[in-house]
């Protein structure tokens, strides 16, 4: 490459400050020393970039051309520079986040993190069987979110994030959807649909257990399956607002719990020994800032 990326840089500051001799103020030189910089460049490059005939220098036509191509490749020479620095300052390349709650309530911690480690790469994982526990534990994973399960392995660490509320619901036209007050007993005569991580692990589960389940793995695929009045289900409540809300599916209004939301935690999770990078330690430490929660049917937060 002929030219040099402190050319380029006084090619583009000229054609910003309107000419040479206030380039040179600008970036702390002498008239001559811009000259012979832009002089070199157009040698280099083989073209004219400034018309010369007037009291400034305008552009010409290759000039303006060039000038994009100038603004591309400086760009990205910041951009490599900040990179390495990133990398240089002991950041990894990429963080994996395993999560299984809905991605809306983590999204402010995630803006966050691209403002403050840009360069750092991010892989979000929606686990199979949502065992992001052993994700974490077998080093797929720096950190996880998941809805608490008890008897984390000795090797992982957690806190609690908060808590989300998780409604029972059916398709409008399903038997369930027709009564006022739904019992233990009425749950238990029509097919469960059950995420399969939680099927029998979510607090007071034991309540919801019926003679015919159907699993599945994700979330999605049991909207799907109440949607279309296969049985009823448990889901996030923050994951189904809006089919709520058009009326696709119908909350089931438990009579043993009137009052009361069904709550579930939600727990960060990270390996308990080693050593981590300073990304990892920020996104951890944002991640316990940022408090976890809706607004139940009391009008209260779901605070931890």
């Amino acid at each position: 490459m002929p030219f040099s990326m402190d050319q380029l840089q006084v090619f583009t500051v000229v054609v910003e400050t309107g000419s040479f001799s206030a380039a040179a103020r600008h970036l702390g030189k002498t008239q001559s020393t811009i000259s012979t910089a832009i002089a070199n460049l157009e040698i280099d490059l083989g073209v004219a970039l400034f018309d010369r005939t007037s009291r400034n220098p305008a552009l010409t036509h290759a000039g303006r051309t060039l000038l994009k191509e100038a603004h591309a490749v400086l760009e990205r020479c910041l951009s490599l520079e900040a990179h390495a620095a990133s990398l240089a300052d002991a950041n990894p390349a990429e963080l994996t986040l395993a999560i299984e709650i809905p991605y809306n309530t983590v999204m402010p911690v995630l803006v966050d993190f691209e403002r403050e480690f840009p360069y750092v790469d991010l892989t979000i994982r929606n686990p199979t069987y949502g065992d992001v526990s052993d994700l974490v534990k077998r080093g797929e994973a720096n950190l996880g979110v998941a809805f608490a399960q008890p008897g984390y392995p000795p090797e992982l660490a957690f806190i609690q994030l908060g808590k989300l509320i998780m409604a029972h619901v059916a398709h409008p036209a399903h038997p369930l959807a027709m009564l006022d007050a739904v019992t233990f007993a009425d749950l238990h005569a029509h097919r469960r649909l059950a995420f399969s991580a939680h099927a029998d692990k979510l607090p007071t589960t034991e309540y919801l257990r019926a003679t015919r389940t159907w699993q599945a793995e994700s979330y999605l695929a049991l909207m799907e399956m109440v949607g279309n009045g296969l049985g009823w289900a448990t889901l996030p409540r923050q994951l189904i607002r809006e089919a709520l809300a058009k009326g696709e599916l119908v909350e089931l209004q438990l009579a043993a719990y009137p009052h009361t939301d069904w709550l579930a935690g939600v727990d960060l999770l990270w390996r308990a020994a080693g050593q981590c990078s300073r990304a990892e330690r920020w996104l951890r430490q944002r991640f316990q800032q940022h408090m976890i929660f809706e607004v139940g049917s009391s009008g209260q937060k779901t605070v931890r």
